[in-house]
């Protein structure tokens, strides 16, 4: 028969990519028969307060331990060929991965979860944690929170599926649990059937009703599942992973309806994993104003003009300073002026520094006329000019038997009726979205488009 590894660690800490091993915890079963090893394990770090104070593990226990490096070949030959028994697993088995990665082992052992388990083998129950398991099965509890106390739970757990259960029903479950993609083990395993092939939006939750995360993909199953299969390498991942309760998903048409209800639900609810999309700064651009012979450029802001409508804006920016860094980088391509675009302040009549650095052609000086100035700026702004709105009014985007109502480069919503499209129409625009307004800037290159202000087709 394959061999089996009970496994346990204790760690300095929940992430995998930060914190470390401070102690392993291995009973052995093969042909041979039971066999335990643990040993402590210096983390090369300090353990924090209140892990001594769970493990009883102290920073003083761990001075003249070895480094995992200096048991990592050991290890590595106690677990070869074993099947990794652990429960919730996922974290026993990151941090041995990660240790091993860092000095290029590869690790990839057969896993096995003992709370998918006993999820499994006990529907009745709803909880499945270690106390739950020493309660319901008066496991005999020797050294709690220690590694070798763990593990040793999870044999006595082992033991007991044996006498309560046909060999071929324990083996059935394994077989099924091993083989399949790896899912948290707070999750329903039939989750992995649920999850749909096609495109849409998935939300991850936590304990509440607002959402984790919120993503997108063209296979939501896929992408859902590259989360956790990803969760020992990044922190991020695995913080995911542990956190989330529950999933759910939004079907939509195709890759164009999962752009923009991502982006339109990542900033209603603002997740606390999505850092990039959930960044609500006030948008601003820059505004070319004519002033005197100059062409000056002025900050204008979202809530202050029609974006969607205004034709005299370029670039997107979230705030003042990025707005004027990438103005400044600009007029330092194109030697412009950055007095006359307002960057210095200069006197009447007064070079710029960057002139003196021959940086600057002179507009400041006279040597170079406001005009020729002006169309240098407004040549060296064209690629950043935003696009004004193409149609008369609103439009729908036909994506197969969906239509995404869109105006002024706002996402209204998706209909498939004219009473959904009017019900659209009347709640009005949102905001301007940096994020709507370039998705869509891709997509009406070859969109099937509908203006709204002709018949809509039933």
């Amino acid at each position: 028969m394959q061999g089996l590894a009970f496994v346990d660690l204790e760690t300095t800490g929940g992430s995998i990519t930060k914190d470390r091993i401070t102690e392993i915890g291995i009973i052995l079963v093969d042909e041979t028969g039971v066999h335990e090893w643990s040993r402590l394990v210096h983390p090369q770090m300090r353990i924090p307060l209140f892990i001594e104070q769970m493990t009883g593990i102290s920073n003083a226990m761990l001075e003249n331990a070895p480094n995992f490096e200096q048991v990592a070949q050991e290890v590595n030959a106690l677990l070869h060929g074993k099947l990794f028994i652990a429960h919730n697993a996922r974290f026993d088995y990151g941090f041995l991965k990660n240790e091993f990665k860092r000095f290029g082992m590869v690790f990839k052992p057969q896993v096995l979860c003992t709370v998918k388990l006993s999820r499994a083998l006990y529907p009745q129950h709803h909880r499945h944690n270690l106390d739950s398991l020493i309660e319901r099965h008066q496991l005999t509890v020797k050294e709690r929170h220690r590694a070798l106390g763990d593990a040793q739970l999870i044999y006595q757990f082992w033991q007991q599926l044996n006498q309560q259960f046909a060999n071929d029903v324990i083996e059935q479950t394994i077989k099924k649990l091993v083989q399949r993609s790896s899912l948290p083990s707070q999750l329903d395993p039939n989750l992995i059937h649920d999850l749909p092939d096609g495109p849409g939006v998935y939300l991850f939750y936590g304990e509440n009703d607002l959402p984790l995360y919120i993503g997108k993909s063209v296979n939501i199953r896929q992408r859902v599942l590259s989360h956790f299969a990803a969760d020992h390498r990044q922190t991020k991942e695995m913080s995911l992973s542990q956190q989330t309760k529950r999933i759910d998903w939004i079907e939509t048409a195709g890759e164009l309806g999962a752009l923009l209800t991502e982006a339109k639900l990542i900033k209603q609810m603002t997740p606390v994993h999505n850092q990039r999309l959930r960044r609500k700064n006030a948008l601003c651009a820059w505004q070319l104003e004519q002033k005197q012979d100059q062409l000056v450029p002025r900050l204008a802001w979202a809530d202050d003009l029609d974006f969607g409508s205004q034709a005299n804006l370029y670039g997107l920016y979230s705030n003042k300073r990025d707005a004027e860094k990438a103005l400044r980088s600009i007029a330092e391509q194109h030697q412009l002026c950055l007095g006359v675009l307002g960057l210095d302040k200069i006197g009447s009549g007064k070079p710029c520094f960057a002139h003196q650095l021959k940086r600057c052609r002179g507009a400041c000086v006279g040597k170079e006329s406001g005009l020729q100035h002006a169309m240098r700026l407004q040549t060296a702004m064209s690629k950043l000019k935003l696009n004004s709105w193409p149609y008369p009014g609103a439009i729908a985007i036909r994506e197969t038997n969906d239509f995404h109502i869109i105006d002024h480069w706002c996402y209204l919503g998706t209909a498939q009726s004219d009473d959904e499209v009017h019900a659209l129409l009347e709640q009005g625009r949102p905001a301007f979205d940096r994020d709507t307004y370039l998705t869509l800037i891709k997509a009406l290159r070859k969109a099937d488009v509908v203006q709204l202000s002709l018949n809509f087709p039933h």
